[in-house]
């Protein structure tokens, strides 16, 4: 319980941070200087302020001046005014020379406390210097060392992902695709329906959200990313059960460690095996990331857990007293979307425009439209199924338009591409097309949640006049749909319909088919012995 009493070096901190930049350099920091020992110590927080002011407003070109300021205090007879500098340190930037001070302290210093600030403030700014005094002295710092092999990795070697790379002995490794709930059967059906895919994977079953396979052969993780409709990959290191749904860091630094994790990465990483630790949907849980980050690297010194730019991640997912730990490149930008050279606010994710682009079925030497562009990402993914001849794309945003443009161009796909900046509704006669000319239709209109839209409804009602009008007999029209509204025109009838979340709240994807006129199928000829059969079916009930 709280005495009620105000820490005076907190308050004193408080007020000194809210001082500009140069009152504290040209004012406090001289009277800090003139005091005497007691009065120093007493104004003690005057430090921590310079420090993380600096880090904020400070003039770049007097970095020296601050550094060497707190490079003296690190001798000051007070260990308090010492502990204080050394945490400021890494604060400003801090180099060769704040290192080789820390350094130079910690051998010197037989305060337990002090050493124990040391090797913080080391951990931060620590290089090759801090390794060497390790490797001849490993018990010098109270912690592993571990952040400080991974910052001289990450500085000299900072490694990458392979994806030409064969995993051997892959068979039974469990794989988790995940992507936005509502998109598992799209996501699903591609793996099965693609001829590679079904060679190295077999789908085990599937949840909300996530597609599970398992491996029958040697893959690569180019083998894996041919694959487009998935968000992420995770592979399953390990999983237990956990009444409490709470981490078990021996559990889980075993799963870190695994031989499985070991060779995934030497097959897969190019450089030292860093990965970021992260507890999904948690927030950041550092006292347990740092628990399993330690004993995870007294198992295996090799593998580094590193939150910044790591190449992997290691994700651990909690749910129902199931606990699952995943590794899971951290591919930026994803290989399979690099396209994708610009973007504008609330255009569609890559995984799910590819997964549109599947939902609209196959198309034979057609036209494509998407009448809400915006970064072109749904004309692309069509384009790149084949069949297309002519995609065009309508945008009432210039910047939209060119970024499209330009997305389209550097994708490479065979099809021809064109533009306009245009209402959707003028799209037809801007571009002089005729009726039942186009073969497909795919957008993500805009759904009214960061832009108000004043008749949303009208506006996805003129969407379907639209497709009425324009699409040829037997096409295919795939949008989300932010609107309880049903299709009004008899000639589109509904083939799909899936609540997916669309990152915080649901919409519906939906499949229409545009059916061909009466008269058109009495002119098709003799009825199929199928079509036949099925009058006198229905009379025999």
């Amino acid at each position: 319980m709280s005495s009620g009493k105000t820490n005076p070096t907190k308050a004193l901190y408080q007020k000194l941070r809210l001082l500009a930049w140069e009152q504290l350099w040209e004012q406090e920091v001289p009277r800090f200087d003139r005091a005497g020992q007691a009065e120093r110590t007493a104004n003690v927080a005057l430090v921590r302020a310079v420090g993380v002011v600096f880090s904020e407003s400070g003039d770049p070109s007097q970095k020296d001046a601050v550094a060497q300021w707190l490079r003296g205090l690190l001798k000051d007879p007070e260990e308090k005014i010492r502990r204080y500098a050394m945490a400021a340190i890494p604060k400003i930037g801090a180099g060769r020379s704040e290192e080789a001070d820390l350094l130079n302290l910690l051998q010197k210093t037989r305060l337990e406390r002090e050493k124990k600030f040391l090797a913080r403030s080391l951990d931060k700014i620590g290089g090759t210097a801090t390794l060497d005094v390790l490797g001849s002295n490993p018990g010098l710092l109270s912690g592993s060392g571990q952040k400080v092999k991974a910052s001289v990795a990450r500085e000299f070697r900072p490694g990458r992902v392979r994806l030409d790379r064969p995993l051997k002995d892959a068979a039974g490794i469990r794989i988790h695709l995940r992507s936005r709930r509502g998109l598992e059967e799209i996501v699903r059906d591609e793996v099965v329906g693609c001829a590679a895919a079904r060679e190295l994977f077999r789908v085990v079953g599937t949840r909300p959200g996530t597609v599970m396979l398992e491996a029958v052969a040697p893959f690569s993780l180019g083998d894996l990313y041919a694959l487009r409709c998935f968000w992420t990959a995770g592979f399953v290191l390990g999983s237990f059960e956990s009444p409490r749904g709470e981490a078990d860091p021996d559990a889980i630094a075993a799963a870190v460690t695994s031989p499985l994790a070991r060779r995934s990465f030497e097959s897969w990483t190019d450089g030292p095996a860093r990965y970021r630790l992260e507890f999904v949907g948690r927030g950041h849980q550092r006292g347990a990331v740092r628990e399993i980050a330690e004993r995870a690297f007294a198992l295996c010194p090799a593998i580094l857990n590193d939150a910044r730019s790591a190449p992997w991640a290691v994700d651990i997912y909690s749910s129902r007293g199931h606990v699952s730990v995943e590794l899971r490149p951290r591919l930026v930008p994803d290989p399979r979307f690099a396209y994708r050279r610009d973007d504008v606010p609330a255009a569609s994710h890559p995984p799910l425009a590819a997964c549109m682009a599947r939902l609209a079925g196959p198309m034979r030497d057609g036209i494509l439209w998407d009448p809400f562009c915006g970064s072109g990402l749904e004309l692309i993914e069509r384009s790149m199924l084949g069949g297309v001849r002519i995609a065009l794309g309508s945008d009432r945003s210039a910047e939209a338009v060119d970024i499209a443009r330009d997305n389209f161009a550097a994708s490479g796909v065979p099809a021809s591409a064109r533009f306009a900046c245009c209402d959707f509704r003028d799209f037809a006669r801007a571009e002089g097309l005729a009726p039942e000319s186009i073969s497909q239709i795919i957008t993500n209109p805009p759904l009214g949640r960061r832009v108000p839209i004043v008749n949303l409804p009208g506006l996805i009602r003129d969407l379907f006049g639209a497709a009425d009008a324009l699409l040829a007999p037997g096409g295919s029209l795939v949008f989300a749909n932010p609107v309880a509204l049903r299709c009004p025109f008899p000639s589109l009838r509904l083939m799909s319909s899936r609540t997916v979340d669309f990152g915080g709240f649901d919409c519906r994807l939906e499949h229409y088919s545009k059916s061909a006129p009466l008269s058109a199928s009495r002119r098709s000829g003799p009825r199929s012995p199928t079509r036949s059969r099925r009058p006198r079916s229905r009379n025999t009930k």
